[in-house]
């Protein structure tokens, strides 16, 4: 099954006042590696949205078949500055499946009387 995950965060005041070639360098050295090497079972893409919403400064979508993997992936950025100063304060996270609704049901299978 496939898992889209949206993971909406906020930026600190930590994070804020960082001058933007250290947050440049942070990126590169510190979340670039933890994403390549979840990059064969997660993808993983990064949005801006602090210019659009008061609350949510920035939001990931992951896609994965491996909600194993995406633990770890999650523990990596928990135990790196990203959350832990933290840098970016998770607001809230939601899993979705795409057209799940569907499921795997067979309309007989509710309205066939046996």
């Amino acid at each position: 099954m496939e898992y889209t995950i949206l993971i909406l965060v906020n930026a600190t005041n930590q994070w804020l006042l960082l001058p933007r070639k250290d947050r440049d360098s942070f990126v590169e050295k510190e979340l670039q590696p933890v994403f390549e090497k979840f990059s064969s079972s997660c993808k993983i893409r990064l949005f801006d949205s602090d210019f659009t919403h008061s609350r949510i400064s920035d939001f990931l979508i992951i896609e994965t078949d491996n909600l194993k993997e995406y633990g770890y992936l999650i523990g990596y950025l928990r135990e790196s500055k990203t959350f832990a100063i933290p840098y970016f304060e998770i607001k809230d996270l939601i899993i979705g499946v795409n057209n799940n609704f569907r499921g795997s049901l067979n309309i007989q299978d509710i309205t066939t009387v046996n």
